[in-house]
This record gives structure tokens, sequence and C-alpha cells, in this order.
């Protein structure tokens, strides 16, 4: 909750933080390190927990929500982890909402065919809508 929040990829600033999520070039859940960007990393949902169905390759947003999401729902639930109504809304949050960031941040196109993964919001277009627009005369990106 009260985590300062860190914006780089200077390796050296990067072997100091606690958590490190979307850059690093590892996947290292006991270290937490949870980049997917390395050319090796061929993880989903499935592989890191065989009880569940999905194999869209993984996001650095769902390697954060295989490892955490149950336990965040718990929290803000104040339900059991293992419980019925945190494993269904971990399972219903996945399935419509973080499948649809993992496969988009990985190229991975909704179908050739039959689609291969609920598209119920677009989330790059979310994301688009708070950068400046191209004639803005402030061009803060932060600021979004």
């Amino acid at each position: 909750q009260d985590a300062e929040v860190v914006r780089t990829r200077d390796p050296q600033r990067l072997a100091h933080c606690d958590v490190v999520v979307d850059v690093g070039g590892e996947y290292d859940p006991e270290r937490h390190r949870y980049d997917h960007h390395q050319r090796s990393f061929t993880q989903s949902m499935q592989s890191l927990r065989p009880d569940k169905p999905w194999t869209t390759k993984l996001s650095s947003a769902g390697l954060v929500y295989c490892h955490f999401g149950s336990q965040i729902l718990a929290g803000l639930l104040g339900q059991p982890e293992d419980g019925p109504v945190v494993t269904t809304l971990y399972d219903k949050l996945y399935e419509n909402f973080v499948e649809e960031i993992d496969a988009i941040d990985n190229g991975i196109a909704q179908a050739e065919g039959e689609p291969r993964y609920a598209l119920t919001t677009t989330l790059s277009a979310r994301v688009g809508h708070l950068n400046p627009r191209w004639n803005d005369p402030d061009q803060d990106t932060e600021v979004g």
C-alpha cells in the first residue's frame, strides 16, 4: 500500500527493487521478478496453475494476477482465498478481463476462425484515451 513506484529500465536500479514488473528480462517469482519479454518465456495460466484451462501466454499483468489475484480478491471480499466465491471471481475476472490483456500484450490475435478469447472491452483504447491528443499544447503523458 505504501510502496514507491519507480519507472526505470536501469538494471542497477532494478536490482534494488523489491518487486519488478514488465522489465528486467526475468521471471522469478521467488525474487518477485515478473517480466515476460524474454524469448524463453512461454508460461500460461494453465502451465503455472494446472487446474486452470487457459493457455494464452501470460503478460506481466497476467503473471501478477496469477500469483496474487486470489490473495487480493480474498482480502477485498473478506472471503477465504480457497473459497468458492474467490475461486469463481478469480476465474471470471481472468477469463473476461485479464486474458485479453495477456493476449493483446503478446500480439495474439483473437481469432483464426473461432475466437480464442473474449474481447469485452478494448483496454488499449481506454489507455489511449489517457494520452494527450496530438494537438494538445501540453504533451505530458505522465498526467494521464
